[in-house]
């Protein structure tokens, strides 16, 4: 590869290099981008040494090296921010306005009120919030297991120019992540919303993977994924409660959530950024939730 191709490539920083912002940091180092991941100072040191070690179904088991640090020291074309709701204030510290500049801010957080969040802080037009659809997890720092046979990214952001988008998803569709760019923001957020609230709350409630779930309490996912249809289409985002239900029937028996595995992890849970935020957007169109309230006063006292 020539210096002169490696130049039009982007300038990638990732921000929280876990499961999913590791996964990505190492697919993009892999296929010749500049990466630069922001993390605490003993992961950036163990990144620097030691690079990203991925095993992975789909895409091999490889070392990818990356550069490392605990703050973003210049602008870069993109930030994928990768960290978990819960510690999103926390990160953000790692990302000062004044450097930033005019760096494209790509949120991959669960959830739907984060863009707000970011959009208050930074300026509308380089927030660009996107889901990705992928079962990867940090084993230790520096370490990641791709369980899932797929990794899929919808990128949004409707004040966005759309080249930015365009470029963007060009390298990660480069680097081996199936990628499209989406028109509709609020589709794209509770798309993803729809899918994975029903899935996160009640495998971490019940603390079983999606298989026993489809077998064991097939009455209270079928409410529950028809609620949190009907709060998305109030929202302006799309309905489609049987195809949610047969797109699970396609996930491995042993699927869990990302949840229910900080649940058996001990680590805080983001109960509030997804069961919370579902209840906040039913009760802003009064609509009716039922099975979704009660099990998140199930688990919130879990959450604490």
């Amino acid at each position: 590869m020539t210096k002169d191709v490696l130049r039009t490539r982007p300038t990638i920083a990732v921000l929280g290099p876990g499961g999913v912002g590791g996964l990505l940091a190492a697919l993009l180092s892999r296929s010749g981008h500049r990466v630069v991941c922001l993390a605490s100072e003993a992961t950036a040191d163990t990144l620097r040494t030691r690079g990203l070690r991925v095993r992975s179904g789909q895409f091999g088991d490889f070392t990818a090296e990356v550069e490392a640090d605990t703050e973003l020291r210049a602008p870069v074309d993109a930030c994928l921010i990768a960290v978990k709701a819960t510690s999103l204030d926390a990160a953000l510290t790692r990302l000062p306005v004044d450097t930033v500049g005019d760096t494209l801010l790509v949120p991959f957080l669960n959830g739907v009120e984060h863009p707000a969040l970011l959009r208050a802080r930074y300026r509308p037009e380089q927030v660009a919030p996107s889901t990705i659809r992928v079962e990867s997890t940090r084993v230790a720092p520096g370490e990641i297991e791709h369980g899932s046979p797929f990794a899929q990214i919808d990128l949004a952001g409707e004040p966005v120019p759309r080249p930015r988008l365009d470029t963007l998803a060009t390298a990660l569709s480069e680097a081996g992540v199936t990628t499209q760019v989406l028109d509709d923001e609020t589709a794209a957020l509770w798309t993803k919303m729809s899918l994975l609230a029903p899935v996160a709350l009640l495998t971490t409630r019940y603390g079983v993977p999606l298989g026993e779930i489809r077998d064991r309490h097939h009455e209270e996912l079928t409410a529950l994924v028809t609620e949190t249809a009907a709060v998305s289409r109030a929202c302006g985002g799309p309905a489609d409660p049987e195809g949610a239900l047969a797109r699970y029937d396609t996930f491995p028996s042993g699927t869990k959530s990302s949840m229910q595995r900080d649940a058996e992890a001990g680590r805080p849970l983001e109960l509030d950024a997804i069961g919370g935020a579902l209840l906040r957007a039913a009760a802003r169109h009064g609509v009716p939730v039922p099975t979704a309230t009660r099990l998140v006063t199930e688990l919130t006292p879990q959450s604490r």
